[in-house]
């Protein structure tokens, strides 16, 4: 699952994933907001709206994206690099086996591969075929090496320095054997994995394994952490996409060139695909109008959906998908490691009224979200939260729970039952994010009444702050894959490097691996929401609501759309172009 991003919240078993759109969004003057414009179809045919024939796409011509976040590590295999944007970024870059389309299905990256299946249930084994035509853009061929550097970063056994986002069904793999000159990769593990479509997704895709052989030897624990190390470090000077790096400048703009040996069924019509960062989301409108960028993929807000809407020429439309925004503490705070003050916190926070006063003034479907491991659009999901009486913004409910479990100073200035008194805690948000930004504002009023105070400061780098743990409380957004039992490993698991606020549960760890292996869905999707309950009623991360996702584009961009998952905008840039005069 990616951050927001920010994580590969990696089952399309468990998961009848089924887009449900928001709303849309049309261009220029006096257009109603439901009235899409080139994305006038996007909530009936979201894997094609704005399909443009490659014949009718010009030659060349440049594209230009807004990046709301700079790039500060480029592997996203790592729980530092593991951002949104760098994502999509980097997307049009790596190879991977599986992604997420528009309709939120997993689908099989037949650019790379011509086949992916379990071939044996005992053991389980899933084997790979790799296009022979795929190779790496110095001609080295795409094989069963870049899987194995991929598993041995990330199987928790191979790389013990090696900080990954998250280690789930990588650790259930026994071996990975590679034949056909390394174009058949068969992986064995040592149980059933429910979820293994995730493994090798985009949301941990491949890096290459000749380049990372350079940095050390791949065979030791020294030389994998060199080669994960020099991804995250090194701007791409490789590809094994449809484009490659020209140029980055940092905190300004990565430009992006088509991959002269690239070997997938669509060729590039772009001479070029710019991400410009434009950190502060209120001028991107401008940007946009001014043709310095032709398409947004921002985190919508009030004026800017409003803005949008006065653009000639511009088309929008909002997805509600695979990304949640959420509330997190951190549990290495000695004072958030109470239970009873992190849940009186939570107890006192009115999800309704923060989605009233950010996302429900543009989007008046936005409902609290109820669960961490599922999304409504997903079997499986159900009200985990209720019960717990959090986000009800129950103020006196919220005091009681201080004042049973000793708590002095109720509502004035709280005291912890060991006589200490509660210090302020630092609550972080995304530099430029106005929705955030309120989210704190409105926590801070809440932790108020419970004589909490709280200080509120920006943060320009998600993944360094969320890995660091420089925060006592934090709010941002997961966007999920299909993969829930997957995701909930990344997670959740007290091992996990996206655990960022450190939750201990061996209980919770136990029904979660336990869900991950079982073959029976049913079970699993059971014991999914077992561990989920002993997570809502720990108290560490409240789900607000799910996320809504906003697409824009300048009406002569063609096979730009809205992805409302960890793949993002960027999942298809092979096909993006520019419509052809008329």
């Amino acid at each position: 699952m990616s951050r927001t991003r920010a994580a590969s919240l990696a089952a399309v078993v468990a998961a009848a994933a089924l887009v449900l759109a928001a709303c849309g969004g049309g261009g220029g003057g006096s257009e109603d907001a439901s009235e899409g414009g080139v994305y006038a179809d996007c909530a009936t045919s979201p894997n094609t709206c704005n399909s443009v024939p490659a014949d009718q796409l010009q030659q060349g011509g440049t594209i230009t994206v807004a990046s709301e976040k700079n790039i500060d590590n480029w592997n996203v295999i790592s729980a530092e690099g593991n951002v949104d944007w760098t994502g999509m970024a980097t997307k049009p870059l790596v190879p991977y086996a599986f992604y997420t389309a528009p309709d939120l299905k997993s689908t099989m990256n037949t650019d790379l591969l011509t086949s992916a299946e379990v071939t044996s249930d005992n053991p389980f084994t899933v084997t790979y075929k790799i296009k022979p035509e795929a190779v790496w853009n110095d001609g080295t061929p795409i094989s069963a090496d870049d899987f194995v550097m991929n598993w041995k970063w990330q199987n928790g056994r191979d790389c013990p320095d090696c900080q990954t986002a998250g280690n789930g069904g990588y650790d259930l793999v026994t071996s990975i054997v590679g034949s056909d000159g390394g174009k058949t990769v068969t992986a064995t593990f040592s149980r059933p994995y429910t979820d293994w479509q995730g493994l090798f997704a985009s949301g941990s895709p491949l890096y290459p394994a000749h380049i990372g052989a350079q940095q050390g030897d791949l065979n030791t624990p020294a030389g994998q952490a060199a080669a994960f190390n020099y991804f995250g470090s090194t701007p791409p000077n490789w590809t094994g996409g449809p484009f490659q790096v020209k140029s980055w400048e940092n905190n300004v703009a990565l430009t992006l060139v088509p991959n002269p040996k690239w070997y997938g069924a669509t060729k590039p019509k772009l001479d070029q695909i710019i991400f410009r960062v434009i950190t502060d989301a209120t001028q991107e409108p401008i940007a946009l109008q001014n043709n310095e960028v032709q398409v947004l993929f921002p985190q919508p807000q009030v004026d800017l959906v409003s803005q949008l809407q006065q653009i000639p020429n511009v088309s929008q439309f909002q997805n509600q998908g695979l990304t949640w925004e959420h509330f997190d503490f951190n549990l290495q705070n000695k004072f958030l490691a109470d239970k009873a003050l992190r849940q009186a916190l939570f107890t006192a926070v009115n999800r309704q009224e923060i989605i009233d006063k950010t996302v429900g003034q543009f989007n008046k479907d936005v409902k609290p979200l109820n669960n961490h491991m599922f999304i409504p659009q997903q079997e499986g999901y159900q009200d985990n939260i209720t019960a717990t009486g959090q986000g009800t913004g129950d103020i006196e409910a919220a005091k009681k729970i201080l004042t049973d479990a000793g708590y002095t100073g109720v509502g004035t200035a709280l005291v912890a039952p060991d006589g200490q008194a509660v210090p302020t805690l630092r609550m972080r948000y995304t530099t430029g994010n106005a929705v955030r930004q309120n989210e704190c504002e409105l926590f801070a009023g809440y932790a108020k009444q419970l004589g909490v105070n709280i200080d509120i400061t920006t943060t320009d780098s998600l993944g360094d702050t969320t890995t660091s743990g420089d925060y006592d409380v934090i709010v941002f957004g997961w966007i999920q894959s299909p993969y829930a039992f997957n995701g909930a490993q990344q997670l959740w698991l007290s091992n996990s490097g996206s655990n960022y606020g450190k939750y201990q549960n061996p209980a919770m760890d136990e029904l979660i691996n336990e869900a991950a292996a079982s073959t029976d869905v049913a079970d699993a999707t059971a014991k999914l929401n077992q561990a989920d309950e002993m997570l809502s009623a720990d108290a560490y991360v409240l789900p607000l609501y799910q996320k809504p996702t906003l697409a824009a584009v300048q009406n002569n961009i063609g096979n730009v759309r809205n992805n409302s998952s960890l793949d993002g905008i960027s999942y298809n840039t092979s096909e993006w172009g520019i419509k052809a005069s008329s």
